[in-house]
């Protein structure tokens, strides 16, 4: 992808992927879905993850699976917050980018 992808953009697509999981979800699964969308490192992930968690839109547990534990991500109530808000602000923005991009395909073709 061309364009850059902002730290307010990482959180709210990390926060939209995590609350579609009701009980949570893990970092590596995070990062695949994440990807569904732009390209993204586990290594770009996880600070991410740990700042999301540090201003409270994230909680962490740990649970065992495969004899190990595995760290999931849940979206607390101020993360729901924080991604409605989120959800507002691209709804704008889009809509604002869209309307400038409107027709632009045909004027580049002649």
């Amino acid at each position: 992808m061309v364009f850059n992808t902002g730290s307010a953009l990482l959180d709210a697509i990390v926060l939209a992927v995590v609350s579609k999981e009701a009980e949570g979800t893990y970092g590596y699964k995070i990062t695949q879905d994440v990807r569904q969308a732009i390209e993204i490192s586990e290594s770009t992930l996880y600070p991410v993850l740990r700042r999301l968690q540090k201003d409270d839109c994230l909680e962490v547990y740990d649970m065992e699976f495969g004899g190990r534990n595995r760290r999931y991500y849940k979206i607390t109530e101020k993360g729901r917050v924080q991604l409605k808000f989120y959800c507002d602000e691209w709804e704008s923005y889009s809509r604002k980018i869209n309307y400038l991009f409107s027709g632009v395909r045909d004027n580049v073709k002649k």
